[in-house]
């Protein structure tokens, strides 16, 4: 009698996720909810700028950043509104914040409670990871020292009362974006993980340190190799799993397994022949689901058009949909790994594992993660450097780039509508709510959780605690951001772009030559002040731009990340600055780019032409230049060099005669 054939018994499909949040808290409870109803089944939030670096939405350094890069959320009220009908204790919420993450969880359990929620049965993570902050993202706050203190402070309070949630997510996402290498990418996460938990070993039990070991998540970046990327993710298994057991000497398989989540590569996206993305995104999401051994836990998608502008949620949609063919169309979940045993796949993961040890040792023997940033830092400029400049030479092949160029115009790009423009009328909603907020709460009772809070971080107990009371009583995020600054003071990340010319110069000559020649005319040499104004941490290209002014010949100022108008106009006259170049990458061009040139030309600087760079449609760039900006430059523009001829006719005495 012929056997009856079986179903294959099939794996659970990984979190559908997708990262929203934009204009305000009711427009994006609106987009959360009509995903979750799509079929997402976790919630991925995104902050804006001031909300992730500890700001009201009425800061002066908030002007023209509120609600453009994830949604504004100032207070308890703004929270509230943002998850108001979504259950949170049937929930897994992933909200990616880094240095005010202490506080935006404080919100959230607040909310939960109001919601009637068990606090304990509350799932998801907040990403807390504040080392990658000073190596390629920029939303840090304070010093590494305190920082890290807070990032273990979350853990240990989760530990007690959020038993199911993820304190830390270290999140290797933005070192890839940065330019990392897979080994670096690799050495560099679990550098961090490692100097969480050796902080954290003096805060939990040792009884309880194993299952907080297993707690901790990462949050990952799969570009277009995939082959190396499904390798990476192995070895990601590997090495963690490899350090558990011999660091930490955890036992239990369960608490030694790599978790993470991912989102891949949104740095490879592009704005030529934008609809190539879509095949981008689908390859880039095999890399962490086709090997069932290191499959990711959770994935989100970017859209298509997002080195266009912010994605529609018809885009969002699409991508959820991708997702949900791979999980439930195709037979993925039916079988083992298909990758086991593989002899190359084999050889790739030994070889990256043994990079990665390699940077592990060399960050061990500088002091740890904390110790390292400057050096981490300055590898992460310099590969990002040789990807660029594989890219230029044409070694690397990007499709419609630096090859097959020539296309026929898409009709997905054609009409108003193509991108979602940001609500001009958000921000001044942002402002007048949060105004009548400060208003209607109990002064007395805000000043003194204030005091509490500020007791908490001096004293070293946990921040927690005085973080939920003050969010409770009204306080909100910027007066939370002014109390830790009070506490524990600013911090500038190193910029890894040196004064000093790198040994990179092959390729240069003529226009070491041309700089030479133009700072002969102009009696110095030709200074080049780069700089980023606003709030946007996003540095990879103005690094890559200083340093490939340095290395033509130029003499750079270049001084990193959230820099206002007032300060660049002040650094214009006290370099002496021959050229202006500034990068904007959060949408906030129009706002900062009109502030400073009115500034410039009050200053007597009106002269000093001025150059910028971001996503930034082609209406932006013609009111831009029509402000004055001389040359706008976009994603599109990636050949290094033409922005160094640019500059360099931009300063030409005799150029700017003849104009």
């Amino acid at each position: 009698m012929p056997q009856l054939q079986t179903t294959p018994q099939k794996d659970r499909p990984w979190l559908f996720r997708t990262y929203a949040g934009h204009s305000t808290a009711k427009a994006s409870n609106a987009l959360y909810r009509g995903n979750l109803a799509k079929g997402q089944t976790g919630l991925s939030v995104a902050f804006d700028l001031p909300t992730q670096t500890g700001y009201d939405s009425d800061h002066e350094l908030a002007r023209g950043e509120v609600g453009k890069v994830g949604v504004p959320v100032s207070h308890l009220g703004d929270m509230r509104m943002l998850f108001d009908d979504i259950p949170l204790d049937r929930m897994n919420t992933s909200m990616t914040i880094n240095a005010t993450a202490p506080w935006l969880l404080a919100l959230y359990i607040a909310v939960a409670e109001e919601q009637g929620a068990d606090i304990a049965a509350l799932q998801g993570t907040v990403q807390n990871d504040i080392i990658k902050e000073y190596l390629s993202r920029g939303t840090y706050i304070c010093p590494p020292k305190p920082s890290l203190r807070m990032i273990t402070d979350v853990a240990a309070y989760t530990r007690e009362h959020l038993p199911k949630w993820n304190p830390m997510n270290v999140c290797s996402y933005h070192l890839q974006e940065a330019g990392a290498t897979p080994e670096q990418e690799l050495a560099f996460a679990l550098a961090t993980a490692t100097a969480v938990l050796d902080d954290l070993k003096g805060k939990v039990a040792a009884e309880h340190f194993p299952a907080m070991v297993g707690r901790i998540s990462f949050f990952v970046n799969a570009g277009i190799r995939f082959v190396t990327e499904m390798c990476k993710m192995r070895a990601f298994v590997d090495l963690w799993d490899e350090i558990c057991r011999e660091r930490y000497g955890v036992e239990d398989p369960k608490y030694r397994r790599f978790r993470y989540g991912v989102q891949v590569n949104s740095l490879g996206l592009t704005e030529q022949q934008p609809e190539n993305n879509v095949y981008r995104i689908l390859i880039e999401m095999l890399a962490v689901t086709l090997s069932k051994r290191a499959r990711a836990r959770a994935v989100q998608l970017p859209a298509w058009n997002e080195a266009l502008g912010l994605p529609r949620p018809w885009d969002q949609q699409w991508s959820l949909r991708m997702q949900q063919i791979m999980a439930f169309e195709t037979d993925l979940l039916e079988y083992e790994d298909l990758f086991d045993g593989n002899p190359a796949v084999e050889r790739r993961v030994e070889a990256l594992k043994d990079g990665a040890r390699a940077e592990l040792a060399q960050i061990d023997a500088m002091g740890g993660a904390n110790e390292a940033i400057e050096y981490m830092k300055s590898r992460l400029v310099d590969a990002n450097a040789e990807r660029i400049g594989g890219i230029e030479a044409g070694e690397t092949t990007v499709v419609g780039v630096n090859k097959y160029t020539q296309a026929e115009a898409s009709p997905l790009t054609a009409g108003d509508d193509a991108i979602m423009v940001a609500n001009k009328d958000a921000e001044a909603d942002q402002l007048s709510r949060l105004e009548a907020w400060k208003a209607g709460r109990d002064a007395d009772a805000v000043s003194q959780t204030l005091e509490d809070l500020q007791s908490a971080a001096r004293s070293g107990v946990n921040i927690m605690p005085a973080s939920i009371a003050a969010a409770k009583a009204g306080v909100t995020t910027g007066e939370w951001g002014d109390t830790i600054r009070a506490a524990f003071g600013q911090y500038r990340g190193p910029t890894g772009v040196s004064r000093n010319p790198s040994n990179r110069t092959e390729g240069l000559e003529e226009l070491r030559a041309r700089v030479d020649a133009v700072s002969d005319k102009l009696g110095r040499r030709l200074k080049f002040l780069v700089g980023k104004p606003g709030l946007d941490g996003h540095s990879n290209g103005a690094e890559q731009i200083a340093a490939r002014a340095r290395d033509c010949g130029m003499d750079i100022s270049y001084e990193g990340i959230r820099l206002t108008p007032d300060d660049i106009v002040a650094a214009a006259l006290e370099e002496e600055a021959h050229v202006v170049g500034l990068s904007i990458l959060s949408g906030s061009h129009i706002e900062l780019m009109g502030d400073l040139m009115e500034k410039m030309r009050a200053a007597g600087l009106g002269h000093i032409p001025v150059v910028t760079g971001g996503i930034i449609p082609d209406d932006d760039a013609d009111a831009l230049r029509a402000m004055g900006v001389a040359k706008v430059y976009t994603p599109k523009d990636f050949e290094l060099n033409r922005i160094m001829d640019d500059l360099i006719e931009l300063v030409d005495p005799q150029d700017v005669a003849a104009q």
